[in-house]
């Protein structure tokens, strides 16, 4: 596992983190325990809760307890209840709080490194929450304030200062806004994470051809034919055609590639995916493939 900066912090991260949310316990608490053991032997020390959930929050807390509370990086998402269908969005200052503290005396971690407020709207941040935020920060129960989404408000979170940590989508095609605006969040000392580096966009070699395919013109004139050997120069498709290396694991080294990345948030069911994806940061890209990914994203 490599490891870089966790923002101005001076703290190190490591390049992956474990997202962990209710479908982590889907074969149970000893299940999911097994999982966070195997991402710490493979050297990752960040994790995410996608939700306050109880059981998720003790399940992390029991699977940490031995490990130096200074050397791990855990984060809790707000905004989406408690992540179980039909629960509500919370942004206000007592479901901020609750969710925290409920969180912190069930795992016992004693603080989150990281409060993540998932896609907030841009009037659903009152600045009651805004001054609970700030408490809990004062308090040392939270020690970074960050912003998780892809919508044009986040601009305007950014660029407000009062935030930490900037989490947002990033892969191979991810266009000139989502750039800017990890761009702008360097310039304000924040930290990025990145997530969703595998789109399903991408995850069929037929998609990943199509999506950069010419389009046909009118009446169908003016596009290549299926028959043409050249059809997918200048698409995605190399991503599945690149021998010893799959197309998530170099969507995922591409992600990391990216010096403004702190981590990379990944998703794994078992011991056996994650120890596939902990091996990546272990891997050099193939020669020419960096270029080739410039290419096909600047021929959209």
């Amino acid at each position: 596992m490599r490891y870089r900066p966790f923002g101005a912090s001076g703290a190190a991260i490591s390049t992956l983190t474990l997202s962990l949310g209710l479908d982590s316990l889907a074969r149970g608490q000893g299940a999911a325990s097994d999982l966070i053991y195997c991402a710490l032997e493979a050297g990752i020390n960040s994790y995410r809760l996608e939700t306050a959930d109880p059981v998720l929050a003790e399940v992390l807390g029991q699977a940490l307890v031995n490990v130096e509370r200074k050397l791990l990086n855990v984060s809790l998402q707000l905004g989406a209840g408690d992540g179980r269908r039909g629960s509500a969005r919370d942004f206000s200052a007592e479901g901020m709080t609750a969710a925290i503290d409920r969180a912190l005396q069930i795992s016992g971690l004693g603080w989150i490194d990281m409060a993540l407020l998932e896609e907030p709207g841009e009037h659903e941040l009152p600045q009651s929450s805004l001054n609970a935020l700030k408490a809990l920060r004062a308090t040392g129960r939270v020690r970074y304030l960050g912003i998780s989404g892809e919508t044009e408000v986040m601009d305007t979170y950014v660029s407000t200062g009062a935030f930490d940590v900037l989490a947002t989508p990033f892969h191979v095609n991810s266009d000139w806004r989502v750039r800017s605006r990890m761009r702008a969040a360097r310039e304000q000392d924040m930290a990025i994470l990145a997530y969703e580096y595998f789109p399903d966009s991408l995850n069929t070699e037929k998609k990943a051809v199509t999506l950069k395919k010419p389009k046909m013109g009118l009446f169908g004139f003016g596009g290549w034919r299926k028959a043409n050997p050249l059809a997918s120069a200048g698409t995605f498709a190399f991503l599945h055609r690149t021998p010893n290396w799959t197309a998530e694991a170099i969507c995922l080294a591409h992600a990391m590639s990216d010096p403004s990345v702190s981590s990379v948030l990944i998703k794994a069911s078992d011991a056996e995916r994650l120890n596939i994806l902990a091996a990546v940061p272990e891997k050099d890209m193939p020669p020419g493939l960096a270029a080739q990914i410039e290419m096909a994203r600047v021929a959209a």
